[in-house]
């Protein structure tokens, strides 16, 4: 077994690799790059009005890297429907070694008792952010949270939100796929911009950027009152 350090996987993301374990509980990785690649263009994400309603109601409270680790765990934990997973302890190890150097960040989505309702987690590193897992333990939960992560890249300069693949979920967001040119293309320019993670990402603070997000598709103006 190789030993890779934090370092050398974010080589591997500036090369547009990504790793996976083979399961749970393998201490081995496998490195991955598709040769159509999963993106959400920050500038084409698309709310349904259902679940910007949702969004905007203040349901759940919306946080960001409060717990790294159990946001991970989390979505590495079996679920049905999803009985193994790719999120080994070693995977856990070194992603979270780059949250504590600010190069990995968790969006959280809590219930008013403060217990976690999903969320995810991903790689920073320039303009470019690698999502890289989801979990709902509600309905809609991981959408909210993606609603939440682009708005915060909006506000923060990004310019690419890379999902690895399309799924029929992130395609009813405005997800797709492009060829392995085409995306090292735009990851190369992405890595030139320094942009910035917000740090706070709850309604109040990202709620320009929010409404933002439906305009495109709705037309009008979008009237919702924090009060």
């Amino acid at each position: 077994m190789m030993d890779i350090t934090a370092e050398q996987l974010l080589r591997a993301y500036s090369l547009g690799l990504f790793p996976m374990a083979p399961d749970r509980e393998s201490d081995e990785l496998e490195w991955f790059s598709p040769q159509e690649r999963g993106i959400i263009p920050l500038e084409g994400f698309h709310v349904p009005r259902r679940l910007m309603r949702t969004v905007l109601s203040g349901r759940y409270q919306v946080c960001a890297d409060h717990d790294f680790a159990g946001m991970m765990n989390a979505c590495a934990a079996p679920a049905p429907g999803r009985e193994e997973t790719w999120i080994s302890p070693r995977i856990c190890t070194l992603y979270e070694e780059l949250y504590q150097h600010g190069f990995a960040h968790s969006i959280e989505v809590r219930r008013t008792d403060g217990s976690l309702a999903g969320g995810l987690y991903g790689v920073a590193l320039g303009g470019a952010f690698f999502g890289e897992s989801m979990v709902s333990h509600e309905r809609d939960v991981s959408k909210i949270a993606l609603v939440h992560l682009v708005a915060a890249l909006r506000k923060g300069g990004y310019r690419l939100l890379d999902t690895q693949y399309v799924t029929p979920h992130l395609s009813r967001l405005g997800g797709r796929a492009v060829p392995l040119s085409d995306y090292q293309r735009r990851l190369s320019e992405a890595l030139t911009v320094q942009a910035i993670w917000p740090g706070d990402v709850d309604l109040s603070a990202l709620h320009s950027e929010i409404i933002a997000l439906r305009l495109p598709k709705g037309g009008g103006d979008y009237h919702v009152s924090l009060s």
